[in-house]
């Protein structure tokens, strides 16, 4: 199973597309490691630069995560980066399920959680740690520390716990 903890990426935008998650251009790649370089590469974010994606693990962002067009490439990019966990208020809903079908969490918390989240966290060198059994995010930076209860359904949960959809299909069929 892939890990759900580490450092956080905090994407302080709505509406971040699979297009500036990973260019179109790059749709021909086959193989996930090869998309590692373009993560990230069209995002259109004041400040941002991709060598803040270095060491992260996770991602906090805002709405609508992962809209525009439809490809398995984006969670795919996330992914051979090491970023398994994205959370958001909402997703996409064909992104979303991507995300669990590579076996990574999409996790959605209510808009009041993700403004305390970016009021209290963005800016410091922020930690998650996801204990999906409980259904609980863990925020600490430095001495502050903040637990964030989430819901996915069971089945979702074992995508997860069976590294994606392949396996779990290999592990049931």
């Amino acid at each position: 199973m892939k890990s759900f903890n580490g450092k956080v990426l905090f994407l302080d935008r709505n509406d971040i597309n699979t297009d500036e998650l990973v260019p179109a251009k790059y749709l021909t790649e086959v193989d996930k490691k090869a998309l590692k370089p373009y993560l990230l590469e069209g995002l259109k974010l004041d400040n941002f630069s991709k060598d803040k994606i270095m060491g992260k693990k996770a991602i906090i962002t805002r709405t609508n995560f992962g809209c525009g067009s439809s490809r398995e490439h984006a969670p795919w990019a996330l992914e051979a980066n090491e970023i398994n966990i994205v959370v958001a208020e909402s997703f996409a809903r064909i992104f979303r399920q991507n995300m669990f079908n590579c076996g990574m969490l999409a996790i959605e918390l209510k808009s009041e959680a993700i403004f305390e989240i970016f009021s209290v966290f963005s800016g410091l060198e922020a930690d998650i740690i996801t204990d999906i059994e409980k259904q609980i995010i863990t925020l600490s930076a430095g001495k502050i520390s903040k637990n964030y209860s989430f819901n996915i359904s069971s089945f979702d949960k074992e995508l997860v716990f069976a590294d994606g959809w392949v396996n779990y299909a290999d592990l049931k069929y």
